[in-house]
Parts: C-alpha cells; structure tokens; sequence
C-alpha cells in the first residue's frame, strides 16, 4: 500500500484537522488525526502494466473513442479467421462455437433501432468523408451533429442519408472547411434540395450558429486547380479584403467572389498565364454568368482600370 502525506485546503468534518494522508491503492483520503474517510480519488494516469524485464516503460491502453463509429469504437469483435494465436486452424467444434458467439454478438449489437440507424449514417459519413477527402477533425464534428438530430428524433420520417449529408455540410461551414453544398450533394445519394431542407432543419432544430463564410479560404482551392502562382493568389486576396470593407461580399457566395477575385488578379498580374472565365469558372464549380457578373459589380465598386 502506498500512503502519502498530503496538505488539502479544507478541515475533517469530524475532527477540524486539516492533516490528510492519500491511500493511492484504495483511492481515498484519509484524516490523520481520527482516520475518517473523508473523499474518494481518482487516478487519471496511464494504467501500466509488468511484462517482465522492461515492462515498466510498456502502457495498456486502448485507442480513442470516436463519435463517427456506431459504438463510439468500444464494442468486442470476434475475428471472421477462424484462427487461433498462432494461425492455426481452429478445430471444428470450437469453429461452431465461435459461430454462435459471433451470431450472438451481432444480434446484442444491433438490437435497438437506434443502433441500426447509427450504423449505417455512420457508414455513409465514412463513404462521403473518403470521397471528399474531409479531415477527421470535420467527420467528428458532423457526425456530433448527427447523434444531436437522433437524439432530438428528427431522423424519424426522414431520408438518414440526407441528414447525413446536411450534418457533414454543418460541419465544413462550421470548420470552415472549403466543401459546398453542390459539391456534397454530389457525392451522397440523396437531392440537393433534400440535403438543403435537412441542413436548414438542423440549424432551426439544434440551434446551431454558422460563422460567416470568407471567401478568401476558397481562393486556394480554386487556384491549386489551375496552377496560379503564389502571388496571384494574394493579390486576389488583397481584393477580396478591399471588397470586403466595403461591404460588397455581404450576401455574396464565397466561391463566385473567390474566382472573381482569381480573375482580376490574373488580369492585373502581367507575368501570370491569363485563364478565361471559363476555364475560372469550372474550377470553381460556378456558371460563367455568375463570374461575369460578379467581374462587372467588383470591378466599379473597386473602381479598377481594367
């Protein structure tokens, strides 16, 4: 038993002494005077494990729990090899027996309508996230969003891939994370209008307040899709800054004022390689229309001789 002299700022309730001594074993704190039990402690250190020698620098830990995983990643998983420790085959009647336990655990599992639901969003939100190449850090968050709409009963009646769709679009706007709402409604199954409808139920519903998007986060992607340089790029950013003060991009979709900006600054830059508005216009998944008619609002509230 480890015992260790420790000084508390509060006094026994039975005794008034303020002496203490913390059984680290056992988990409590013990008064030194009268030996009242006072508290219970808790050790937030890694659990570590003996193996031998060296076996103190070895730790038993499991990996971290992940919304985006029906069980949150806490759930036993019978093997499907039918092999032991060694790669052996394993006889047949424990094959039989690892047959029912298999049944079995898939069944306790998937037993509520809930954990059906959770398992295939979460499969879908794994399809959408690989296909969009969205970071862990987004497939997190949305899928948080997703177990507050389950939660909420707003999945009853409703499309699951939708909401699933709307809940990764929540979470790029909320990440700001360059993805819109096109461009996910494209890789998912479901309409663009239902992913829309669902996305403007979750913010009503779980009162979620979106950041204001800039369109200087989009003036990257755009331009890492048509090989414009560095300095293109900030010069098409400095637009968006000036136009910005002006209070010209309130309203505006940030993807049309990105290429708008993309495309003055390579009119304006004499050594870049000039793109037309078309080629702009796709890499920014915009109609032409939309770019020229952002070219002409930008370009007289700027007041630029182009």
């Amino acid at each position: 038993m480890t015992i260790n002299e420790t000084v508390l700022d509060k006094k026994c309730p039975n005794c008034g002494s303020e002496s203490f001594v913390e059984d680290s074993d056992a988990g409590e704190v013990i008064c030194r005077r009268c030996g009242l039990v006072s508290e219970k402690i808790i050790n937030k250190g890694p659990e570590w494990r003996s193996f031998g020698e060296g076996g103190e620098e070895r730790s038993r830990v499991g990996m971290p729990l992940s919304l985006s995983m029906h069980d949150k990643g806490l759930s036993t998983v019978i093997d499907m090899s039918n092999r032991d420790a060694f790669g052996r085959q394993l006889p047949t009647l424990t094959r039989q027996g690892m047959f029912r336990l298999r049944k079995w655990q898939n069944r306790i599992t998937y037993h509520s309508s809930s954990s059906k639901n959770l398992t295939k969003a979460m499969l879908e939100l794994d399809r959408l996230a690989d296909e969009l190449s969205i970071a862990s850090p987004v497939k997190e968050q949305a899928a948080q969003i997703y177990r507050k709409a389950l939660n909420r009963q707003l999945i009853r009646g409703r499309s699951i891939l939708a909401i699933v769709a709307a809940a990764l679009y929540a979470a790029c706007r909320f990440t700001q994370t360059p993805k819109t709402l096109k461009q996910i409604s494209k890789a998912s199954i479901s309409d663009k209008k239902d992913v829309a409808r669902s996305y403007r139920l979750l913010l009503n519903e779980l009162d979620i307040q979106m950041p204001i998007v800039d369109a200087a986060t989009c003036v990257s992607k755009i331009a890492s899709k048509i090989g414009l340089e560095e300095r293109v790029q900030q010069r098409a950013k400095d637009l968006l800054n000036r136009a910005e003060k002006k209070k010209f991009t309130t309203g505006k979709e940030p993807m049309g004022m990105a290429a708008t900006a993309l495309y003055i600054a390579t009119i304006l830059d004499c050594d870049s390689k000039k793109r037309t508005q078309k080629e702009i216009a796709k890499a920014a998944d915009i109609t032409e229309v939309t770019l020229r008619n952002r070219y002409k609002c930008l370009k007289r509230q700027l007041k630029l001789d182009i």
